[in-house]
Formats: C-alpha cells, sequence, structure tokens
C-alpha cells in the first residue's frame, strides 16, 4: 500500500465505547469504516483489507492473524491484551497497541461501590424504605442486617499494578489493613505486607482482584480456595472473568457464607444458562455488566489515547 493512501482501519466494535463517543476524528488519517458490533464469525470478512484494526473484545487467533494479510496495527480500546495471540502478532510484525492507565480512577470507584454495597446491605434497606415497610415501623431506625465497617479490617488485594494500588490507598484511608499477592512475581510495594494467595484469602475480611487474565492467572481462584474465605467475605472481580472458576464459585455459594460481587464475566454477556442465575445463591451475588471503568471522562479518555495510538503508528508507517 502506497504511504501516500490513507491506510484502511476498521473499527469492529464501535458501540463498546458509547452510543455518544465516536472516533470520527481519525478519518482525518485513515480511511475509516466502523461497526457497532463484529460477531467472531465476520471478523475476517470485515477486517480483511485492513491494515489498522481498532477492537475491544472481539479475539484475533494466530491463525487469523495470518489470514489477515494486510494487518499492520492493531490498536485495543483497553488495557487486557490476552484477546491477541500477542506471539504471533510479534513474528508477524503486527504492532499491538493498547491504553493503559486511563480507568485507574474509574476502577477504583466501581470496587468501593461494589464493596459499600454488600458492606452496607444497602439493597436490602432500600428495598426495606420503598416497599412500605419502614413506613409501618414502630421506630425511628432499623437494623435487620448487619452494617459492616471497614475499619481494622483485612483487605487483601490480588494483583497490586496502577490500579490494585490505588484501591489500598482508598481502603487504608478508611482504616482498614491492606495486604497484597503479586500474580506476576514483578510488583512488590515495602508499604503493604505481602502474603501468598492462600494466606491472603484466609485472613482478609475483603479481596479485590486487579489481575491481567493470562496464563498464570487463568482459574487462580478455584474449589479449593472457597472454604479458605472467612463467613461473611466479600470476594469483588473486577480484574478479568475467568480469573476465579464461576462454575466452582456457583457450587460453593450454595452451603458456605460469603459474598462475590463482580463486574467481568469469562463470556460476555452473560451466557443464559450461567450459574449465577441461579435465584438460590442471588442473595450472596452482587453483579454488574463491565462497566467499571466508564465512570465519568474515562471513555474521552480512552477515545483519545486510542487515537493517539493510531497516529503514533502512522508516524512510522513504511
Amino acid at each position: 500500500m502506497a504511504t501516500s493512501q490513507k491506510p484502511l482501519t476498521v473499527v469492529l466494535e464501535a458501540l463498546s465505547l458509547g452510543k455518544r463517543h465516536k472516533l470520527d476524528a481519525l478519518e482525518e488519517f485513515v480511511d475509516l469504516v466502523s461497526y457497532p458490533g463484529t460477531p467472531q464469525e465476520l471478523v475476517l470478512e470485515r477486517a480483511k483489507d485492513a491494515e489498522i484494526i481498532i477492537l475491544n473484545k472481539v479475539k484475533l487467533s494466530g491463525d487469523m492473524l495470518k489470514a489477515l494479510k494486510r494487518l499492520k496495527c492493531i490498536c485495543i480500546t483497553a488495557t487486557g491484551m490476552n484477546m491477541i495471540d500477542l506471539d504471533v502478532a510479534k513474528e508477524l510484525g503486527i504492532q499491538v497497541k493498547n491504553v493503559v492507565g486511563y480507568s485507574t480512577h474509574s476502577v477504583t470507584m466501581h470496587t468501593f461501590a461494589l464493596a459499600f454495597s454488600l458492606l452496607s446491605n444497602m439493597p436490602y434497606y432500600d428495598h426495606y424504605c420503598k416497599s412500605g415497610e419502614y413506613c409501618n415501623s414502630e421506630l425511628f431506625s432499623h437494623f435487620n442486617k448487619d452494617l459492616m465497617s471497614l475499619e481494622n479490617k483485612e483487605w487483601g488485594i490480588v494483583g497490586l499494578g496502577n490500579i490494585g494500588k490505588n484501591v489500598a490507598r482508598c481502603a487504608s484511608a478508611f482504616g482498614a489493613h491492606v495486604s497484597y499477592t503479586s500474580t506476576s512475581g514483578h510488583n512488590s510495594d515495602p508499604t503493604y505486607p505481602q502474603k501468598s494467595l492462600e494466606t491472603l484469602l484466609k485472613t482478609s475480611d475483603v479481596i479485590s482482584i486487579h489481575a491481567p487474565l493470562n496464563e498464570k492467572t487463568h482459574n487462580l481462584i478455584h474449589a479449593q480456595h472457597f472454604p479458605l474465605l472467612k463467613n461473611k467475605a466479600i470476594l469483588i472481580n473486577v480484574g478479568r472473568g475467568g480469573i476465579v472458576n464461576e462454575e466452582e464459585l456457583a457450587q460453593a455459594l450454595k452451603t458456605q457464607d460469603f459474598y462475590y460481587a463482580s463486574d467481568v464475566f469469562e463470556q460476555e454477556p452473560m451466557r443464559a444458562d450461567h450459574p449465577f442465575l441461579d435465584p438460590t445463591i442471588q442473595p450472596k451475588l452482587l453483579l454488574t455488566p463491565h462497566i467499571a471503568w466508564g465512570y465519568g471522562d474515562t471513555i474521552k479518555k480512552l477515545i483519545a489515547a486510542t487515537i493517539e495510538n493510531v497516529r503514533d503508528y502512522l508516524k512510522g508507517r513504511a
């Protein structure tokens, strides 16, 4: 392809950036084709002539990368890169660019939104008032469910990257005692005690997961780990689906007294027969549809960084 031509750039999941947020500014630099969403079986057809692909969760296997003969650059509108066969991309000279650090504040907020909702039994108290039960109370107050404080509680963090460190700082501000385990073995911080995963699960009242999904973290927490959890412990996953074994966790919730909050799932959207849809365990679950990264101006930051990644590729384009 001649350098004077605008490179064909295919956006496979435009709606993942929201209806109001577009990548239209790229049209100054590239020949832009955008799809709201792309089923996996249509990826090759839609991207066959693309020099640049912009995606979020669509998978590009090694075989797919080899079939996309014109592909030179993949821009991921996220931090996680587990959907790309990075070894094959490197072998083929395909640049893979992600966006780091854009959602630290946002995911931290969502982590505490989940934690506080469970610690305070907020859904119960909200329903108590809205149902009219409070109108018939003889007392001004009503304590039928525990209100659990973070002060002097143990908060364990799985994955002490940028988000994990921010959560640690905020949890400490609420009086919690923070410890962590590093899934990569590379992140360390003398501010907090480092523990093995098993010890962290045994000793923590709240555990939040902020790790990426990779070979080391897939199925990291499974059936053997759930019996280690304290009664009333809260396990929060805002890392990636697949880090916690969902099938085995659902089984554990039937017999154990702990809570699970998650913004991520191994298959997204959730499949219709997902074990979390079992009504008998739903009081122990708090689920959100992968929204932790989208607070405030986060999406605008993500779009700006993605555009910059495309520009960066174009600067070195042969």
